[in-house]
């Protein structure tokens, strides 16, 4: 049987909320985690900051492939002194957001 489309905009609606409630949850812990770090006092771009996220997150996941914002072999060129500044931007963001 076939849903109605008001049911079907409802269970969306439910899971945008669930997954919006899910990333406020994330960007909470990994705030939290990045201000114990001491990451809040550094001072970074915000497009830097992503990129070392990227690259970060491309190194646990060891996915091979470019990440979605970044530059062809971005990973290459973001070193262990650009992972600790994105930390750091990324604690100073979530300490404004968390």
């Amino acid at each position: 049987m076939k849903k109605p489309t008001s049911k079907i905009r409802n269970e969306i609606a439910k899971l945008q909320e669930q997954l919006k409630a899910a990333e406020t949850r994330d960007a909470e812990r990994i705030g939290r985690i990045a201000l114990k770090a001491g990451l809040g006092d550094i001072k970074i771009e915000e497009a830097e900051l992503q990129a070392a996220f990227e690259s970060l997150a491309k190194r646990f996941r060891g996915d091979q492939g470019n990440t979605t914002g970044g530059k062809k072999g971005a990973g290459d060129g973001i070193g262990s002194t650009s992972t600790a500044a994105l930390a750091s931007g990324a604690a100073q963001g979530s300490n404004g957001e968390a």
